[in-house]
């Protein structure tokens, strides 16, 4: 049967597929609109299976939070190439998820991808998405925080996002400013006391094998070894960071010069690039 341009373009616009995979999936199905939509959906289906295996180090990285700040999510769409990153339709994709994330405010990456979206899934949206761009597209981060203040700080390249949560509404700037630390110097957590036991044990392990192997003798292999530690917490904590705007003052000491009474009580970060 004919298939006439106007109903390519129909169909382009029902599904964002594009126009020769329109008309392709049109004459398949024989002019039948919904059996042609099924096509171009099993179409990216195949295509996503083909390049299961390839990696999404590329995307767009998003982090926003509710009108009245006490909820925010921070989620990343991947995909393969920072050409396809910068397409228009990846672009409305990832803010489409965010906002998704942002008003069901899902459990985990699996929820989100099983949130509706458009006439189907969040997952089936990604999948469909795979099938035009030819490049695999997925969901590698979500997370969320529910706070009395949530702050969100994006870098200009869209690669790497912040979601910081406050135990009392802070003032804007000073809470960008704390997302913005979280942001360039990736803390492991808040504090020591929550510095997670996996970490303190690795790096306690490496300390002593430094040690031991320095020569030192073995009663002064733990001290020493913790007294390495504490310097790990010093650079590698968010509390007792430097705080980078003023190298003079931990980031403890800058909350306490805005609110002696705010603490942070939750950070989520994520990187393409880490």
């Amino acid at each position: 049967m004919e298939i006439k341009a106007a109903d390519v373009a129909k169909l382009r616009k029902m599904t964002g597929a594009g126009m020769m995979d329109c008309k392709k999936a049109l004459v398949e199905a024989d002019g039948d609109y919904e059996r042609a939509k099924e096509i171009i959906r099993e179409k990216g289906k195949l295509v996503a299976a083909k390049r299961s295996d390839r990696e999404t180090t590329e995307g767009a990285v998003i982090a926003k939070t509710n009108d009245d700040k006490t909820k925010g999510i921070i989620v990343c769409l991947g995909c393969e190439t920072d050409f396809v990153a910068k397409n228009e339709d990846f672009q409305t994709l990832a803010k489409g998820i965010a906002d998704t994330a942002l008003a069901d405010l899902p459990e985990s990456v699996e929820a989100l991808n099983n949130c509706k979206y458009s006439d189907g899934t969040i997952a089936d949206a990604v999948t469909q998405q795979t099938g035009k761009s030819g490049e695999k597209h997925a969901i590698p981060f979500y997370g969320k925080i529910e706070a009395p203040y949530v702050a969100t700080y994006i870098h200009m390249n869209n690669k790497v996002a912040t979601l910081v949560g406050f135990s009392k509404p802070i003032d804007e700037h000073a809470a960008k400013e704390i997302a913005m630390q979280i942001t360039a110097m990736n803390p492991v957590s808040i504090s020591k006391d929550d510095c997670p036991k996996e970490v303190i044990e690795k790096e306690l392990e490496i300390y002593r094998e430094q040690v031991t192997l320095e020569g030192k003798p073995a009663e002064m292999v733990e001290k020493i070894a913790q007294g390495k530690l504490n310097k790990f917490f010093k650079e590698n904590t968010l509390e007792e960071q430097t705080f980078v705007k003023d190298g003079k003052i931990s980031v403890a000491a800058y909350l306490k010069s805005i609110d002696p009474q705010v603490k942070v009580v939750a950070f989520k970060r994520f990187s393409l690039n880490d």
